[in-house]
């Protein structure tokens, strides 16, 4: 499934320095019984997101008009817990594109990148450093350069690199799955075949 192609992402942010966020707190188990990718995000964060009776918790993050943006700002260890890859399908459907964190469990971040989330790995300094300046400005804007592979915090100009796959960063920026991009060299792939002495 193509997903939107990501280049350079100049956006706000939403904070949530919280340390191991695991994928049942991004998306609770009961809410895995969709094939789909679609319908996730309404229930992203849901436990935290709502009261028993529905009614959304006016504390949390995702329900304070104050914060807005397609970047999230996680805390250490974002996305550990379960394989699910749900968790990544919730955070693209509510609409982010980016979460930005000191540390990524490895099997999440693999399922961003799958489906077309850029997981952003910084400094856990720059994380702070990040964090602040959203408290003191909630409009605060980071740029997200993924050919260049770097994020800045506009405000103040400070910059760090951030790593990536070769393949995968190829994938994002074509907004390509795997099978697309299988899909995108078929001409290769069958040239390739035709040369094949069996």
């Amino acid at each position: 499934m193509a997903y939107d192609k990501f280049n350079i992402l100049t956006s706000s942010a939403v904070p949530l320095p919280i340390e191991n966020v695991d994928t049942d707190q991004i998306i609770p188990a009961r809410f895995l019984k969709a094939t789909k990718r679609e319908g996730f995000g309404d229930n992203l964060f849901r436990d935290w997101r709502y009261n028993g009776d529905d009614t959304p918790k006016a504390d949390f993050v995702l329900n304070d008009k104050t914060y807005s943006g397609k970047i999230l700002v996680g805390g250490k260890n974002f996305g550990s817990g379960s394989s699910r890859e749900h968790a990544a399908w919730a955070v693209y459907d509510y609409g982010f594109r980016a979460v930005v964190s000191s540390f990524f469990a490895d099997i999440f971040k693999g399922n961003c990148l799958n489906i077309g989330v850029l997981p952003v790995q910084v400094s856990p300094e720059f994380a702070e450093t990040i964090f602040k300046a959203i408290e003191a400005d909630p409009k605060t804007e980071l740029e997200i350069n993924l050919p260049e592979q770097t994020i800045t915090l506009k405000v103040t100009g400070q910059k760090e690199s951030f790593a990536i796959n070769g393949y995968k960063k190829n994938n994002m920026i074509n907004g390509f799955d795997d099978i697309d991009y299988l899909q995108n060299i078929k001409e290769e792939i069958t040239g390739f075949a035709d040369k094949l002495p069996y």
